[in-house]
């Protein structure tokens, strides 16, 4: 029962903080400290596993809630490639953004993978990757021009934004607030900066998770794959409800709540690793 409710929490942690640029890796490797692991007298970690597969949740939501954009742009896709309409056609342009933009994130993330299940976790990067990414966010919220539209990407834009995205195979980063600094850095508007990051982390995210599930039959990491899934389904949900209220959020407000959650965030959590009281 301990384990099913510790699954549940993080499910609800993955859910809430995937599409706020806050980093749920982060947070779920934080919230695990909270947790006792009885095989150790090391602090918890739900590990790189347990995350992947609970994100596959948030990237449905991600799926079910602009499906009208991606249905959209795959059928174009398909029609710009078989000639029957312009490839210049938008919709074929992002298309082929998606998929471009994918490339770096996948390549990284595969031959990383020693280092994304290791070192890119320990806690002492997490801090620091969330106070400097958190000012990252601020200056580009702050000075970027907000008049380019989602329609407006380009392909060096879409290009730079996808080699952001593999950032976030750091937890502390944020996928969402890699890939939005860099689209509000390039001129773009926040809810297309916001919009642009989602539909652009669906194909590597369902890779990952997918790669990570079937992985996850032999090496099902702290939790049971019946566990994992439970807390999949928690951050579908939630994940959901956090989309709908973020996308209306950014259209009338700026990043800088967020910016000083991380910076607040990073430097608490460099005082405990400073004073012993957690380990990295």
């Amino acid at each position: 029962m301990e384990q099913l409710l510790q699954a549940l929490l993080l499910g609800l942690v993955q859910g809430l903080t995937e599409f706020l640029p806050i980093s749920s890796s982060a947070h779920l490797r934080i919230v695990g400290l909270f947790f006792s692991d009885p095989n150790s007298a090391v602090e918890f970690d739900p590990g790189a596993t347990f995350t992947a597969i609970t994100q596959l949740g948030t990237e449905l939501a991600v799926v079910i809630y602009f499906w009208r954009d991606i249905k959209r742009i795959v059928v174009r896709w398909f029609q710009g490639v078989t000639g029957r309409i312009p490839r210049t056609d938008p919709d074929v342009r992002m298309g082929w953004l998606v998929i471009i933009g994918t490339i770096p994130i996948v390549l990284v993330g595969y031959f990383a993978q020693e280092y994304i299940r290791s070192v890119f976790r320990s806690l002492w990067i997490v801090a620091i990757v969330l106070i400097v990414f958190g000012i990252l966010l601020g200056v580009a919220d702050r000075l970027g021009r907000k008049t380019a539209r989602f329609e407006d990407m380009s392909y060096g834009h879409g290009i730079a934004v996808g080699v952001a995205q593999v950032l976030a195979l750091f937890p502390g980063v944020s996928r969402s607030g890699a890939t939005t600094t860099t689209a509000l850095a390039l001129g773009y508007t926040r809810p297309a900066a916001a919009r642009f990051s989602f539909l652009l982390a669906v194909p590597a995210v369902f890779g990952s998770g997918l790669y990570e599930l079937v992985q996850s039959f032999s090496d099902p990491g702290p939790y049971s794959l019946g566990l994992t899934l439970a807390a999949t389904v928690v951050a579908f949900v939630v994940g959901f409800l956090v989309i709908a209220f973020f996308m209306n959020y950014i259209s009338r407000r700026s990043f800088m709540p967020f910016v000083a959650y991380r910076l607040v965030l990073g430097v608490v959590l460099i005082v405990l690793l400073a004073t012993g009281v957690v380990s990295a």
